[in-house]
């Protein structure tokens, strides 16, 4: 039994050296492309003959800042008679009156724009954009999800990417309206500029698969089509048609100095909703896809970086699983005789990364880095609700199950809340009791093994952290108190075997 205890938890540690590892790559490759990938993009200039561009708003009960997002859309610097915009509305709540408001508004100023309303909510917001697809009659889709807001000159510097007619999709960085609220919020900067500034960057630059990430990018209605449509059996359909377009010969190109700011979750629970989310989702497309990139025409290389990509929310039940076998290990052997080198070595790899992200994408990046402490207590906290993700995900339990990220139009603090403001769930419990396994185990390591102790006290105090701070957040907004009950807004697909496509669409 103890050699199998110990098989296991080295396995384990091979995993997580691996992602690591990949990290430094992608840190080290940063270096290599970032002068080319940050020149200033081309700009359309005002005798250039531009392509007709429609503007997606899809929307779900988005009552704080669907107005905002609106108005920035309207505002686009782009010939008014190249430019529609749809709001894509399935809203149950306010949200309808005020958008609808706001579509008359600008109608009445002379934008072409129109609110559209399906009969039937099928298929969340994949259905949503392909219902909107049938009849917009641009040539290039631009999508932009609620808490966003566009600048002006957005779609003048990202069309002239598409003069290449290989480029299917163009991809801008996500900024942040609020992350200096607070250090939670400058948590979560921290992690998507990991994601933005340098994994995309290089992904885009060296030729590996990339994605779409829901908002803030256009798409060559020719690749949605022939990529066969959007489709709704993952929650992850940015990533999923994503790699359908890419296997199908599409290049996607990503521009990191076109920034489209968007709101960052101010609530614990919110930020749970959204990871679990993209956590799920990128499970689903690695079930989905596995089989057909190992068939795919792309080299080793790039099929690996794939299947690293889509699976890499499995460093969460990996290191959950590390840490609650991490006790029985530290009694029965001395863990200093396990592999646990290339872990130390691979376990630079977060910080090499972020601070890249910081020094690559900002002016005063030392500020922003000196918040990579809270990083790492809300990644480690959050391991627990991603965990339970990727097992879903594996599973197939509840495959169509979408929880929206509820926004709150937020810059320094949240003043509105109301009734989007989330009950804590299970796993806040579950973080507590992981909280007190860590606290127990890191103080028997502090003498049978005190190299794991500073590990094993940092996931204790990330546990101690995500808990309190979910809990504290939950009984200051939201009127009904704490109410240990599965989170609301769960919304199920009617038909399971539901799949949209555009008309044009290719299977």
């Amino acid at each position: 039994m103890t050699t199998i205890l110990i098989f296991i938890y080295s396995l384990l540690l091979v995993g997580l050296a691996i992602y690591g590892f990949n990290a430094l790559f992608f840190s080290v490759q940063f270096l290599r492309y970032r002068k080319t990938a940050f020149n200033p993009p081309e700009t359309f200039s005002a005798g250039d003959d531009l392509p007709p561009v429609t503007v997606q708003l899809p929307l779900f009960n988005e009552k704080l800042v669907v107005e905002r997002l609106i108005d920035a859309v309207a505002a686009l610097d782009y010939p008014a008679e190249k430019l529609s915009i749809q709001v894509l509305d399935d809203s149950t709540d306010e949200t309808i009156a005020l958008a609808r408001a706001r579509v008359a508004f600008h109608r009445e100023r002379g934008v072409n724009i129109e609110y559209v309303r399906r009969p039937v909510r099928e298929g969340f917001k994949a259905g949503a954009l392909a219902y909107g697809l049938q009849s917009a009659p641009g040539e290039f889709i631009a999508i932009f999800d609620a808490d966003f807001v566009p600048p002006r000159d957005f779609l003048r510097r990202v069309m002239p990417r598409f003069r290449n007619p290989q480029v299917g999709m163009v991809q801008a960085r996500w900024g942040h309206l609020n992350d200096t609220a607070n250090p939670f919020t400058r948590a979560q900067a921290l992690a998507l500029d990991g994601h933005f500034v340098v994994e995309q960057t290089v992904r885009s630059q060296s030729g590996l698969l990339m994605n779409f990430n829901g908002s803030g990018g256009v798409w060559r209605r020719a690749a949605i089509d022939d990529a066969g449509g959007w489709q709704s059996d993952t929650i992850a359909e940015d990533l999923d048609l994503s790699y359908r377009a890419q296997l199908r010969g599409w290049k996607l190109a990503y521009l990191p100095t076109v920034i489209a700011p968007a709101e960052i979750p101010p609530l614990l629970t919110a930020f749970k909703r959204q990871q679990f989310r993209w956590a799920k989702g990128a499970i689903q497309a690695l079930r989905k896809f596995g089989g057909t990139l190992l068939r795919a025409k792309l080299s080793p290389w790039q099929k690996m970086q794939a299947f690293l990509h889509l699976s890499g929310y499995m460093v969460h039940p990996l290191m959950l699983a590390m840490i609650v076998l991490g006790l029985p290990v530290i009694l029965v052997r001395d863990p200093g005789t396990l592999p646990v080198g290339a872990l130390g070595v691979a376990g630079f790899a977060p910080p090499v990364l972020f601070a890249l992200s910081q020094w690559g994408g900002y002016r005063h990046w030392m500020r922003r880095f000196a918040y990579f402490p809270f990083l790492v207590l809300f990644g480690a906290g959050v391991m627990l609700n991603n965990s339970w993700a990727v097992f879903e995900g594996l599973t197939g339990r509840n495959p169509r199950e979408f929880l929206r990220t509820p926004k709150f139009r937020t810059s320094n603090g949240i003043r509105r809340a109301g009734d989007y403001v989330l009950p804590v769930d299970w796993t806040t419990w579950g973080e507590l009791l992981l909280a007190v396994y860590c606290w127990v185990e890191a103080g028997i390591a502090i003498t049978r093994a005190p190299g794991l102790a500073p590990f094993l006290l940092m996931y204790a105090l990330g546990f101690t952290v995500t808990a309190g701070l979910g809990l504290w957040q939950s009984r200051k907004f939201n009127a009904r108190g704490v109410k240990f009950k599965v989170q609301s807004s769960r919304f199920k697909v009617s038909n399971p075997k539901f799949q949209v496509q555009s008309p044009k669409s290719k299977v």
